[in-house]
């Protein structure tokens, strides 16, 4: 006897013995989904009479009738069993409804180890079965997650739909989920599945429906075997098997792989000419009275095929009356994703500038942030006549620099989930165009991957009084893009200078609040100016290097700026405990009429700062020349601006007192080539390195508003109006023993003298010359006795006085 005679005919036995002549009947089909090996065939018992022998994996029993009205039980059994005892699993007192029809997969794992994960083995009922589609015309399939390893998933036709849409037949199903029927026009299929995004393609299969002939046809297709078999004892490979209405082994439907791209579109052309569009696909709609700021979802597009995207009116039924066709040779790579915007002017007349209609692609683009924690965020830079901008977020987080019109940033932005203020500025950086809030947070934007647009006119009244300008949101979904509404973001700009001589601050980390800003900022290093907020407090909080928060901060300092200065930050005084003398506490000073250009082009701006802790109070003039630059300037003091003319100037640092001179100095503006330039230039370092932990000598040193690393101002070496002598060389220098002095004579002297001074004018050796021949001289100076740090030499004859720097090193 087959095995469909003996399953009627115990069938048919067990509802004689369970209901006479009154017996209640279901319809009922079986399939063997269990891909454990040791489950691979197995009997199956209802009650205690041997139902289904040595049923093999991925078979199936065709529909038949089971009793229904009265509980029983199925027990699976290993292969050969002769009875129930030594059970696989068992599931008692199953009843089934008069009339109904059920179809029943055995899924899960049967053994104890060598699976993950390792659902328990069941059996999974669905109650609505069908043996036949609802309409002849159809194919009818029900749709089971059986493989234990696999994610949620969807399964996908694409570009089944007109418009040129992807054909979504299932969407988030989990193992061991049944779905509803499909009810699908008899055709052959291609379909994908995929994870639960609806992004990544796990496997694809040819479904030909037709060319089985499985019209009017009702079938159950199961997700069976292992995604990694390595991890399931080497078991079978995931598949898709169908199971016919009658008994035998399921079908495996052939990979069968689609070689798609994904893709976006979004409107972003201004012009009235092109307000509303249709988009064809070759001869395929691809996007139906799609209007400007509105985007497409993203949907499958033919990859590595040459094809055609044509641009026509609203309501065209083909592309022969086109607006613009683009031909791409080669097609886009497959699996890549596209985000195609549509940008430009149609019809010239009326705009200006006009650049011609274009589609821009950007073939990395993302459908999900990388990061659930994240919005991903590519900007595109849409609006004809807006310059090439930055993006910041203030006050100095530029997110996208230097973009023009039609590109695309390089990378995504991904940003934690949160709510922000942004500007568009010009390329320099300074002046804002507009100012925005985006509100990822707000916007549930949290894991989504977005595109933001420069869109419309910075001034409509020269292009057809078409849309402003203004940032928009399209959202992976597609729909109308989304506006970010336009706030004011009030900042102010500041320059940061680190002139700390403290050897232990030589490096420091700068935390503007909570946010890191400056990473191992070096002594004699300034920032560029940037944003800081305004009108709001905020801390500025020095950190040591490698910090990674604020807790175990050097200093913390509170400010609240005003949006109408710029501002000059200075750090200077002393962090440590000893070996400092004097140690004015380490602070931040501010200047708040900062300048980051010259008022005169012509000029040079010189921001004049004390920051040498133990200087005394001094003067600035101009050597010889008797203008005062700077008066009684002492530590911390910040002088106001001095305009200059672009030369090169000798200057003569002095005490209050005009007389004892500290040092000469050349500030070569013009050398330096600061002509339209604003400088600061700082008092840095100490006069007496031998009572400061030997740190570095004192000098004059110039922050551009650029930034960067100081500018030294170079010793004089002799001043022009009153040099005596010429070829004035000392050498060694640095010296530490002896020193040897250099000079030649035109003419003779009836008084020469050589004096040292220290750096805070004390005279420390005077050797009398005497009278002096014209001619060549080299005198021997003994530093026995001297300490280590910087040393003016003057050489003096009959009153007039060449000076040079000496240096006296360990």
């Amino acid at each position: 006897m087959n095995r469909t005679k003996r399953f009627l005919s115990l069938l048919g036995g067990l509802l004689l013995g369970y209901l006479g002549l009154n017996a209640q009947t279901a319809r009922l089909q079986v399939i063997h989904n269990c891909a454990d090996a040791a489950a691979d065939t197995v009997d199956v018992w209802l009650n205690n009479t041997l139902l289904i022998d040595n049923f093999v994996f991925r078979h199936a029993w065709g529909f038949e009738d089971a009793p229904a009205g009265v509980p029983f039980d199925i027990t699976i059994c290993g292969k050969n069993s002769t009875d129930t005892v030594n059970e696989v699993k068992r599931f008692p007192g199953l009843l089934l409804t008069n009339g109904e029809t059920y179809v029943a997969v055995a899924n899960g794992i049967v053994s104890a180890t060598g699976y993950s994960p390792a659902p328990v083995f069941d059996l999974h009922l669905y109650i609505l079965g069908r043996e036949a589609a609802t309409n002849p015309a159809n194919t009818d399939i029900l749709v089971l997650h059986g493989s234990t390893d696999a994610p949620t998933v969807d399964i996908v036709a694409p570009g089944v739909g007109t418009p040129y849409t992807n054909l979504t037949l299932l969407n988030n199903v989990s193992y061991p989920q049944f779905s509803n029927y499909l009810e699908l026009p008899t055709a052959d299929y291609r379909i994908q599945v995929r994870t639960a995004a609806g992004t990544d393609v796990v496997a694809e299969y040819a479904a030909p429906l037709q060319t089985l002939n499985l019209n009017g046809a009702a079938l159950v297709a199961v997700a069976s075997g292992f995604l990694n078999p390595a991890a399931n004892s080497g078991g079978p490979a995931f598949g898709i098997w169908v199971a016919l209405d009658t008994t035998g082994p399921m079908i495996q439907l052939p990979s069968a792989p689609i070689s798609t791209a994904r893709a976006q579109i979004i409107h972003n052309c201004a012009d009235a000419a092109a307000s509303i569009v249709d988009v064809w696909l070759n001869d395929t709609l691809y996007a139906d009275d799609l209007s400007f700021r509105e985007a497409t979802a993203w949907v499958d597009v033919p990859a590595g095929v040459t094809f055609d995207i044509t641009i026509c009116g609203p309501g065209s039924t083909d592309t022969t009356a086109e607006v613009v066709r683009f031909n791409y040779p080669g097609g886009v790579p497959a699996n890549s994703k596209n985000t195609i915007i549509a940008s430009g002017i149609v019809v010239a007349a009326n705009y200006n500038p006009a650049p011609p209609f274009s589609l821009e692609i950007f073939s990395q683009s993302r459908e999900v942030a990388n990061n659930p924690a994240n919005t991903d965020v590519l900007v595109y830079h849409g609006a004809t006549d807006a310059p090439t901008v930055d993006i910041v977020a203030p006050p100095s987080n530029t997110l996208v620099n230097d973009i023009s019109y039609s590109d695309y940033a390089s990378n995504y932005l991904e940003l934690p989930i949160g709510n922000y203020n942004l500007q568009v500025r010009t390329s320099s950086g300074t002046d804002v165009v507009a100012e925005y809030s985006a509100p990822l947070q707000a916007l549930n934007l949290g894991s989504q991957s977005i595109t933001v647009l420069a869109s419309g006119f910075l001034d409509s009244t020269v292009n057809n009084n078409g849309p402003s300008f203004g940032l928009w949101v399209a959202l992976a979904g597609g729909g109308n893009l989304v506006p970010l509404p336009s706030v004011a973001v009030s900042t102010t700009r500041a320059q940061l200078i680190h002139n700390c001589a403290d050897a232990a601050a030589q490096y420091v980390d700068v935390w503007l609040n909570n946010d890191k800003v400056l990473d191992s900022f070096a002594f004699r290093t300034a920032t560029e100016f940037g944003d800081l907020p305004a009108g709001v407090p905020f801390d500025v909080t020095i950190c040591a290097p490698g910090s990674t928060d604020t807790t175990n901060e050097v200093a913390r300092f509170t400010y609240t700026l005003n949006a109408a200065n710029k501002y000059i930050l200075v750090a200077s005084g002393i962090v440590s405990p000893t070996g400092y003398n004097p140690a004015p506490n380490f602070t931040i000073e501010v200047f708040s009429g900062a300048r980051e250009e010259a008022t005169n082009a012509a000029n040079t701006d010189i921001l004049v700062f004390h920051g040498a802790t133990d200087a005394p109070t001094v003067d600035v003039e101009e050597a010889f020349g008797g203008n005062t630059l700077v008066n009684d300037a002492a530590y911390t003091n910040f002088a106001g601006y001095v305009s200059l003319p672009t030369a090169n100037y000798n200057i003569s640092v002095t005490d209050a007192t005009g007389n004892a001179v500290v040092n000469s100095y050349l500030a070569d503006l013009a050398n330096l080539q600061l002509q339209g330039q604003a400088i600061t230039v700082l008092a840095s370092g100490f006069l007496n390195p031998a009572n400061n932990s030997n740190g570095p000598g004192f000098g004059l040193w110039v922050a551009l508003a650029s930034g960067d690393s100081l500018i030294p101002l170079n010793l004089t070496t002799g001043i022009s109006e009153t040099d005596a002598v010429s070829n004035m060389v000392m050498f060694p220098n640095p010296a530490q023993n002896n020193v040897q002095i250099a000079y030649s004579l035109e003419s003779p002297v009836q008084q020469g003298m050589i004096t040292i001074t220290d750096m805070s004018g004390r005279t420390v050796q005077n050797i009398d010359l005497g009278s002096l021949a014209t001619g060549n001289y080299l005198q021997d100076v003994q530093l026995a006795g001297f300490e280590k740090g910087i040393y003016i030499v003057e050489l003096m004859m009959d009153g007039k006085v060449s000076r040079q720097r000496l240096i006296i090193a360990e």
